[in-house]
């Protein structure tokens, strides 16, 4: 009995709220994203050519587009400047499909213009992936020998995970509003369904959100533990 009460932490409350809007966000993209997979747009266009025609218009046609396995694995990879989409996307004519084409040629406008979030988020990404993973063997190591410097050290590392989730918010939420704008602008979508392909980015941002909001909570945590072993 006394040894769990010893090592009972109270503070892993905080991550409640957290883990609740985590699994709220993930349903919300999934659910949604499934809706509007269903729902054709009107002029026929797939996620590819949604693509090419986005990428081309903004001088863009060296950047090549893949298909990549998975769900949701969509993505921008800035070091090989390849922009992937995932096989329901890349093929699909949906709105669904349409409005994650579009978001991720967002982020090849943004590294191409030097978009300054996103260039600050590439530099430190590989310093947050080292940190985050660093940080709990850091802080399981200083618990178990009771080094509080060890501890300290630790929570620097994973400051700078917190640190990539909150330059990540603005990056999305940008490369989101682009995508709109190019949907309307080249007439991919009809202005009556942009709506589909707003409500899949949407649920989409939600994700990152949540995500920024369990890094900030855990590192709150970790800074009330160091302060309660003071």
């Amino acid at each position: 009995m006394f040894y769990g009460y010893r090592y009972y932490d109270p503070t892993f409350i905080l991550l409640i709220p957290a883990m609740i809007f985590a699994f709220y966000a993930q349903t919300k993209i999934s659910t949604t994203f499934n809706k509007f997979l269903r729902v054709r747009n009107t002029n026929g266009y797939t996620g590819y050519e949604v693509a090419r025609r986005i990428l081309d218009a903004n001088g863009l046609n060296n950047v090549p587009i893949e298909m990549v396995r998975g769900n949701l694995t969509d993505h921008y990879d800035p070091r090989n400047r390849v922009l992937r989409l995932s096989y329901n996307v890349y093929n699909g004519n949906s709105l669904a499909s349409a409005g994650v084409a579009a978001h991720e040629c967002g982020h090849a406008i943004q590294h191409s213009e030097n978009y300054a979030p996103l260039m600050l988020r590439n530099a430190i990404a590989p310093i947050a992936s080292f940190g985050s993973q660093a940080a709990w063997f850091l802080i399981l190591i200083a618990l178990l020998l009771n080094m509080m410097e060890l501890f300290t050290l630790g929570i620097y590392f994973f400051s700078a995970a917190v640190l990539f989730q909150i330059v990540t918010l603005p990056v999305e939420y940008n490369a989101s509003k682009r995508a709109i704008i190019a949907l309307e602008d080249y007439g991919l979508v009809d202005r009556g369904e942009i709506y589909g392909a707003k409500k899949v980015l949407s649920a989409a941002a939600l994700t990152y959100v949540a995500a920024t909001v369990t890094a900030v909570l855990q590192l709150l945590r970790l800074l009330i533990i160091r302060g309660r072993r003071d």
